[in-house]
């Protein structure tokens, strides 16, 4: 039964790949498992997703959030768990030394970026991360390499680069960057003709994420993109749907959405970030066609 004030003509598309991603899917539950067995105290090291419901919901239930190493440094009991995004080297140090119970919960695709800056270092390479310097995903990776190791984030920046003298480069990327983004920086390595091994970490799932959201986007009146602010997969989400659709939403939750110009708008299609849960994007599903 359609909602009082509701479209019945109008058309709405739902992204099939929107939602938690596998990775972000396995760090949830693993924070509600050691609730479950009455585990205190619990921490993430960081907020466990970059939802704010989420974080909220855990939160109520006693889940604390360690937002720096220094932080960290005053925790001697209880256990941590390592989000998706994946920490530095140093921090597990930080986390034995204090005799910390950790719970790892970074993305095994995070956790092969971590393993190949380590052999690419040690193989005597200087590693550059195609990425955001400041999303936690990428301080992560740049803890397991070494002084050399740099984030390279915009066309501007490959272009001003210079390699450490005498190194060959390796190239990896944050899991959630932009597709295409990041081969127009690795073309841009490329033809200054530095010795380069170019590794494309980003996640399968990023990736088809992107490309349906860029499909369903070019053939809609209004797209939504739901997810928290902070989410730099989001944000991508938003950016690329935004190209294809001008009437483009960035909202985080249903009270978000307020949208001009309705009548207008006769087919309408919703895509969100990896850690979006399922019941709002179920509920803005529901409710779209009463707010338009």
């Amino acid at each position: 039964m359609e909602k009082d004030g509701a479209r019945p003509d109008m058309e709405v598309i739902v992204a099939k790949s929107a939602g938690f991603c596998f990775g972000v899917e396995r760090a949830v539950n693993k924070v509600y498992q050691q609730i479950e067995k009455g585990q205190k105290p619990i921490y993430t090291y960081g907020p466990i997703i970059h939802n704010e419901e989420v974080v909220k919901d855990l939160r109520d239930k006693g889940v604390k959030v360690i937002c720096s190493e220094e932080e960290l440094l005053q925790i001697t009991d209880g256990v941590v768990v390592i989000r998706s995004h994946g920490v530095s080297r140093r921090v597990y140090e930080r986390m034995e030394a204090n005799g910390l119970k950790v719970v790892d919960a970074t993305c095994p695709f995070v956790k092969k970026i971590h393993r190949i800056v380590e052999e690419q270092v040690r193989a005597r390479r200087q590693v550059v991360i195609i990425g955001s310097e400041d999303h936690p995903e990428v301080e992560g990776i740049k803890g397991w390499g070494d002084e050399h190791t740099v984030v390279v984030g915009t066309a501007e920046e490959a272009e001003n680069f210079v390699p450490e003298q005498g190194k060959s480069l390796s190239i990896v990327s944050q899991t959630t960057f932009n597709y295409n983004k990041f081969k127009e920086l690795v073309e841009k390595f490329s033809e200054k003709g530095y010795d380069i091994l170019v590794l494309n970490t980003i996640c399968n799932a990023t990736q088809e994420r992107q490309v349906e959201a860029k499909e369903i986007a070019s053939k809609v009146d209004a797209m939504i993109v739901i997810g928290g602010k902070n989410s730099s997969n989001t944000q991508k989400l938003y950016e690329i749907c935004h190209k294809e659709c001008k009437n483009t939403y960035y909202i985080q939750t249903l009270s978000d959405f307020d949208p001009e110009g309705g009548n207008s708008v006769r087919k309408v299609g919703i895509t969100a970030g990896a850690s979006t849960p399922k019941k709002i994007i179920e509920e803005v599903h529901t409710n779209v066609r009463v707010k338009f």
